[in-house]
């Protein structure tokens, strides 16, 4: 299981409907995006950090690791408006308002991955996908979604198990013994989710699968408190934030 699903799994909002954390996450997500990055972006990226290391609970550590990957791909986003390609200053240039357009784009898209995260650090995805059949989502769509979703964590583990038994080996000593290693992998790998989609369709099929899995779902009521302190939030959020740009155009 990767870290932040067990972060979701131990998260002191798992009680919580997953609607009104998708509708804080996702609402401030939304926020980030549509906001003038300055001063939305820093306003809507603080009030996340605030409710993730507060009431959410969040170890900082936990939410770095998991950050800094959106974070790198902002940063790659933002990169390549800085230049301007051809045109009278040369082939490759500075563009005239590069540096203005890639900070916007890193507030928003920081702001807005922040978002994501908090939504993701307080929901598992297994009390999510049952509730769509709910909303509407086709049930088969859903049960291809779980069955995949734990596939992954099985592969996860068996590409674990294989390289400790590859490193075990020798098999990361140089660069040939590399590359044998990673075509083994490879290999290994595509031979085990064969195997562990057979063995789970047949698990499927001793417990009389008839095209709809049906798990239990945790029963969990909408907190209307909660859900006016989010409407609080975001409409605080964007009230400061076009109050700020009116003073600062």
């Amino acid at each position: 299981m990767l870290p932040i699903d067990v972060a979701a799994h131990g998260s002191r909002w798992r009680g919580r409907h997953p609607l009104e954390k998708a509708l804080l996450g996702l609402g401030l997500t939304v926020t980030a995006v549509c906001l003038p990055p300055w001063p939305g972006g820093p306003l809507v990226a603080a009030a996340t950090l605030a409710v993730l290391l507060g009431p959410a609970g969040v170890a900082g550590r936990q939410l770095w690791r998991a950050f800094r990957i959106p974070l790198g791909f902002c940063f790659t986003g933002a990169l390549p408006l800085l230049f301007a390609v051809g045109g009278p200053q040369g082939l490759v240039a500075m563009a005239p308002d590069g540096p203005r357009h890639a900070a916007e784009l890193l507030l928003r898209t920081s702001a807005a991955s922040l978002g994501l995260l908090l939504f993701a650090f307080t929901t598992p995805v297994s009390d999510v996908l049952p509730r769509l059949v709910r909303a509407g989502v086709p049930a088969p769509v859903v049960d291809v979604a779980l069955v995949m979703y734990r596939i992954t964590f099985l592969l996860l583990d068996s590409l674990a198990q294989v390289r400790r038994a590859q490193a075990a080996r020798l098999g990361h000593t140089g660069r040939a013994a590399v590359w044998r290693s990673l075509a083994g992998l490879a290999a290994t790998s595509f031979v085990r989710a064969f195997d562990r989609a057979a063995k789970l369709q047949a698990g499927l099929a001793g417990r009389g699968y008839d095209g709809a899995l049906r798990v239990l779902v945790p029963e969990a009521a909408l907190s209307w408190r909660f859900l006016a302190a989010t409407a609080g939030l975001l409409a605080a959020l964007i009230t400061l934030t076009l109050v700020l740009k009116g003073l600062h155009p």
